[in-house]
């Protein structure tokens, strides 16, 4: 570890942006899950619910500069047309 009174505050900080970028990609994959599960129960009405939600902590995620805001949209288009096939199907 560093010995300067700079490089230790970046280390702090290292960390602390870690945490904060973890809880965030853990939030994120835990409302996309709750996604995959309505689908894959065909549970139209709850899927479409989860997906209200988890859009908001996606972009709140990519705002952050934890995911790339490309990789957040294509998350949302994909997660969007997953549930509309699900709606089309039952």
């Amino acid at each position: 570890m560093a010995n300067h009174k700079s490089a230790l505050k970046r280390h702090r900080q290292s960390i602390n942006r870690r945490s904060r970028n973890r809880a965030d990609k853990s939030m994120m994959k835990t409302v996309i899950r709750a996604i995959h599960e309505a689908v894959a129960t065909g549970e139209k009405e709850t899927a479409t619910n989860a997906l209200q939600a988890a859009i908001p902590v996606i972009q709140h995620t990519a705002s952050k500069g934890t995911i790339h805001k490309n990789t957040a949209s294509r998350k949302v288009s994909r997660l969007t047309r997953m549930v509309n096939k699900c709606q089309a199907v039952g």
